[in-house]
């Protein structure tokens, strides 16, 4: 579904990304964990056309899209939930949803995401981080994706909130055949959704392993100084 082949890019004169390559297939989840810093989000960013390339290739579902701009890459089913969730605080949750993708019913969406059913007329800003989480995510279901990149979709959310996000990403999964490219803190929350984790350290990938292998703490904190 997303293969990705030496890519580079940079901010102004300063590299960020060094010869990445990964690929995640259809229905796979994969994982991508390291330090603050280590260039994470670039690559989401740049993945979705938010940087451009310096060097490389991306392609998806089978085309080339490593020039392709940022929309035309979410129309053929690349998507993305940003660090920090982006949504309109000042439009209600039934706004939101309709800014994902015009003439999408809402009730369609509604019954992915039965929790927000009872918040559609309530601002976007005065619902929980994990409220404002789901509906981000639903946001982005919208656009009927085939991949989704997550940008540490569990920031500043409960416990509680955490175990059902998890849940319902794995449901959406199962049931749309979609990847999900995950960038993850919780390492816990890595290894109960993803299959294979990626380690990146100063803006290449050093690493890839089972994500069962998560549990072997010392060996994270030796990788990737990621304890507790």
């Amino acid at each position: 579904m997303l293969e990705v082949t030496g890519i580079g890019a940079r901010y102004g004169h300063i590299p960020a990304l060094h010869g990445v390559s990964l690929a995640v297939a259809a229905g796979e989840a994969v994982g991508i964990v390291g330090h603050n810093g280590m260039g994470k989000t670039t690559l989401l960013k740049t993945l979705m056309g938010y940087l451009p390339l310096t060097s490389g290739a991306i392609r998806f579902d089978g085309r080339e899209i490593g020039r392709e701009p940022t929309h035309r890459r979410a129309r053929l089913g690349l998507a993305y939930v940003p660090q920090g969730r982006e949504i309109f605080p000042f439009l209600s949750v039934a706004e939101n949803l309709r800014m994902g993708r015009a003439g999408t019913g809402l009730d369609e969406i509604v019954a992915d995401f039965p929790a927000l059913a009872p918040l559609l007329r309530r601002q976007g800003g005065a619902l929980s981080g994990g409220q404002q989480q789901i509906l981000a995510i639903a946001r982005c279901m919208t656009t009927r994706p085939k991949c989704i990149l997550l940008d540490e979709p569990t920031e500043g959310i409960q416990p509680s909130i955490v175990e059902e996000i998890a849940a319902l990403l794995a449901r959406l999964r199962a049931q749309r055949n979609l990847a999900l490219v995950v960038v993850e803190q919780r390492l816990e929350f890595v290894a109960g959704l993803a299959g294979r984790v990626l380690v990146m350290q100063k803006g290449s990938i050093v690493k890839e392993m089972p994500a069962a292998d998560l549990a072997d703490r010392a060996a994270i904190e030796d990788i990737v100084g990621m304890g507790g």
